[in-house]
């Protein structure tokens, strides 16, 4: 429920009234700033309220993003100001400021906008209240008829339908969404907003239709592959219309943030299954590409997430000023650059688009492979020049920093239990020795046959080299690397070992278990954008952290034959997913209902 406490007497001709029952508000009139003082006092305190002046006049649009927003707990433009529950009572003491400042007489005669001087007091008390950009939207309040007409042309003049549809694309694509989708998209994300429909419908629908993509390039016909392609091209329309639509019509959510950006790597990896299944029935077995694949990619997310916890969330610092920064700056100011590199890092528009074009017209071994080479080397690119910005430049990590690369880093018991033995190491020294545990790890399940004890001896090293990266703060120059390298570590030695176990079975079960652990890192970093934290330690320690996962997966491997290890890969993969899908559901079902703030993922690039 929203309620608009509408002041003073509306002007003949205005819309004022209906505009805001469009809206949604129920309008209560106020003759005065102490009658809308007592409205405002008789409004729940669950609700919605906003003040406006009977005297606006401007867009609906500029109405709409400065009332109805559901991210901001204050917001105003000219002539309206506005607060969800939780901006409730800044906005009555500051009424209460100007009325008690005011006088009684003063506030009796509404001789200037009460809603400006609300905000005002607001201002006052250092309170955050939020001012959209209205670009060439209007938005007054006129003091005379002369001014009245005046601003009255100024909206004739100007077609806010077109600027909304215009502001429900993504301010900064890649050259395939930008061109090739979004010019008709943002139509679709109208229809589905004049027909009720959210955001959370239609990225459920576009999960489904990748879902559906996958069943059918795991056909493994032609007609299969043809079908997997055009509808994985659909679901990607739909992933770009949820976004507009959540734009176009402000409808923001945190359960709805959530949905977009899980979902989203829950159809690209439920493809690259679906065409490993459809080359296995041609006799073809891909499972490592498509596990390698998903390893690659995930890795690459890491690195982004982590990057931007230390260098841009978390410093101290206003500015990137680093030379890399300034060449970065200079290539920007040259237009064709600009699509050039957004589309050399492979972003998800065009990446998609390559995967459907290529299964529709090759086979699932040359997709894949395309794939892991246009990835990797978009992770050579991204990795190396965000390597170069951090040896460059100068900005003190904060503790906010250091926690939220802990968090990703996702250290269990057995390196808790180390840490509290282990040495810090010196500062800068930290991905060094995540990088040399690593390797060592995967280097050795890749050099030694299957069954062996020196994979399960270099796990025990790998944890110890984890449990010292982590022992102190991580805030050095390179230490968002360690989380990827742990990553990395944990993913590519599951991925070896299944493929020198070489039984049917193997890869499918290491794909099923690496698939489950990205799930749970992916949830870690959305609740710490959210502001959430970590999720909660008993989850962490009862799925073993990656140490713990790495340990016992080297271990399985030490004791079982490959059919067995075959086996217990399936049982912890289904017991990984099962917790870390009830505990995610669980969180971010109750945050959506105990209204949380709202939030917006503009979605990753990559």
């Amino acid at each position: 429920m929203s309620t608009a406490i509408l002041t003073g007497q509306p002007v003949p001709g205005s819309s004022i009234e209906g505009d805001l029952r469009e809206l949604g508000f129920d309008v209560r009139l106020a003759a005065d700033a102490a009658d809308a003082e007592r409205s405002l006092a008789q409004v729940p305190s669950g609700e919605r309220v906003a003040v406006v002046d009977a005297r606006f006049v401007g867009h609906l649009h500029t109405l709409r993003l400065g009332l109805t927003d559901p991210r901001f707990p204050l917001a105003a433009v000219p002539g309206a100001v506005t607060a969800k529950p939780d901006g409730r009572q800044a906005l009555t003491r500051a009424m209460a400021r100007q009325m008690s400042a005011s006088g009684a007489g003063a506030a009796a005669t509404l001789v200037d906008s009460l809603a400006d001087r609300i905000v005002t007091a607001l201002d006052a008390d250092g309170t955050e209240v939020h001012r959209p950009e209205l670009g060439s939207l209007v938005a007054a309040v006129p003091a005379d008829p002369q001014a009245r007409n005046e601003a009255r042309q100024a909206v004739a003049a100007v077609d806010d339908e077109a600027i909304r549809l215009k502001s429900a694309v993504k301010a900064r694509d890649g050259f395939f969404t930008t061109f090739c989708i979004s010019p008709y998209s943002r139509y679709l994300a109208r229809w589905c907003a004049r027909r009720g429909l959210t955001p959370n419908q239609v990225t459920t629908a576009s999960l489904l239709t990748a879902l559906i993509a996958a069943a059918c390039a795991a056909t493994g016909t032609r007609g299969g592959y043809v079908a997997a392609g055009l509808l994985l091209l659909f679901s990607f329309v739909l992933d770009c219309t949820d976004g507009q639509l959540a734009r176009y019509s402000l409808q923001y959510s945190t359960l709805g943030a959530w949905l977009d950006a899980t979902f989203d790597r829950a159809k690209e990896y439920a493809y690259y299954a679906g065409l490993a299944l459809g080359a296995a029935r041609g006799g073809d077995d891909v499972w490592a590409l498509a596990l390698g694949a998903m390893v690659l990619q995930t890795c690459r997310h890491v690195v982004d997430f982590s990057f931007n916890e230390a260098h841009v969330v978390g410093t101290d610092a206003t500015a990137n000023t680093s030379p890399t920064a300034a060449l970065s700056g200079k290539l920007d100011s040259v237009g064709w650059t600009v699509w050039v590199r957004r589309m050399i890092v492979l972003p998800i528009g065009e990446r998609w688009a390559m995967i459907a074009v290529l299964t529709a017209v090759t086979t699932p071994r040359i997709t894949l492979i395309v794939l892991l080479v246009g990835c990797a080397f978009a992770a050579t690119y991204t990795t190396a020049g965000r390597v170069l910005r951090s040896l460059t430049r100068r900005a003190r990590r904060t503790d906010r920093a250091a926690t939220a690369l802990a968090d990703l880093a996702d250290s269990g018991p057995v390196a808790e239990a180390l840490t509290r033995v282990t040495r810090g190491l010196p500062g800068g020294t930290a991905p060094v020795v995540a990088l040399i545990g690593g390797a060592a790890v995967t280097a050795t399940a890749a050099l030694t046959g299957f069954g062996g004890p020196w994979t399960l001896v270099a796990a025990a090293g790998y944890a110890v080299t984890s449990a010292a990266a982590v022992a102190r703060p991580l805030k050095g120059a390179l230490d968002w690397l360690v989380p990827p390298f742990f990553r990395a570590a944990e993913y590519g030695t599951v991925l070896l070992l299944a493929a020198k176990a070489d039984v049917n079975g193997a890869l499918p079960a290491a794909f099923g278990l690496v698939a489950a652990v990205a799930y749970h890192h992916y949830d870690t970093v959305y609740r710490i954008r959210g502001g959430a934290g970590a999720p909660p330690n008993w989850l962490r320690r009862a799925v073993g952290g990656h140490e713990g996962r790495t340990l016992l997966v080297a271990l399985l491997a030490a004791l079982l034959t490959a059919a067995q290890f075959t086996v217990a890969l399936t049982v912890v993969a289904v017991a990984v997913a099962l917790l870390v899908l009830f505990e995610s559901i669980r969180y971010w079902v109750s945050a959506h209902r105990a209204g949380s703030p709202a939030v917006h993922d503009e979605g990753e690039t990559a």
